[in-house]
């Protein structure tokens, strides 16, 4: 069973995740502040965590960070905050979706849905690249550079991936947004140019003249990578 770690301060939102969640075969914790997250995250080695960002004590955003030290985990934030800053701030940390207080149960289920679908590794063959300053292998989920191995979050492996499967075609900014975040983020092209800037700080020897993730202003992206 799919298990979800709850964060929120609210006990009735809570309750009605809980309630939700478990009506759907998942299984369940809570935890009502940042410190508690982080620990039943470590000994309970959840599936996905829905987290609130107004946290007591430890903020969410540190939450983020502090999962990612050590983790992989798909994280959806579930905030009241509406400020696109938030929202970069975020999603820079290292979560992979952000859903706005009030919410509809369906579409944070079928968000939920899709992060475990992102998560878990697909049928399909999966690629493998080797350049010389990165090696990409989509099916054991590894990525290096002459310096070492190289983390990419679950958002940064379905884009890559994206790009790998089509490489050398322009993939455009309203696929990638459906693809990865859902259609309702189509026009969020903020998130892409956030989490390219992070694919390209970790496996482009010069980030800021890309050889390889190349962009299409106002278009899309493209991998380019000679044979």
């Amino acid at each position: 069973m799919t298990r979800v770690l709850v964060v929120d301060d609210e006990p009735q939102i809570r309750n009605a995740l809980r309630t939700n969640l478990r009506a759907r075969g998942y299984e369940v914790d809570l935890a009502p502040d940042g410190e508690a997250a982080l620990k039943l995250a470590a000994s309970r080695h959840p599936d996905v965590v829905i987290l609130d960002l107004g946290l007591p004590g430890i903020d969410g955003v540190e939450v983020i960070k502090g999962l990612r030290g050590w983790s992989e985990v798909p994280i959806i934030v579930l905030s009241v905050r509406e400020n696109e800053s938030d929202k970069v701030e975020a999603l820079d940390a290292g979560a992979d979706d952000y859903v706005t207080k009030p919410f509809g149960v369906d579409e944070l289920l079928a968000r939920l849905r899709a992060s475990v679908r992102r998560r878990s590794p697909g049928e399909s063959a999966a690629p493998k690249v080797e350049t010389l300053d990165f090696t990409i292998d989509l099916a054991t989920r590894r990525a290096s550079t002459p310096k070492g191995p190289v983390r990419l979050t679950p958002t940064e492996w379905h884009l890559v991936e994206m790009l790998l499967r089509h490489r050398g075609k322009l993939v455009t900014q309203r696929q990638l947004l459906q693809e990865v975040w859902g259609p309702r983020y189509e026009n969020e092209t903020n998130y892409l140019r956030v989490f390219m800037a992070q694919i390209r700080a970790k496996l482009e020897p010069n980030p800021a003249a890309p050889a390889y993730f190349i962009t299409e202003p106002g278009i899309g992206y493209r991998l380019e990578i000679q044979d």
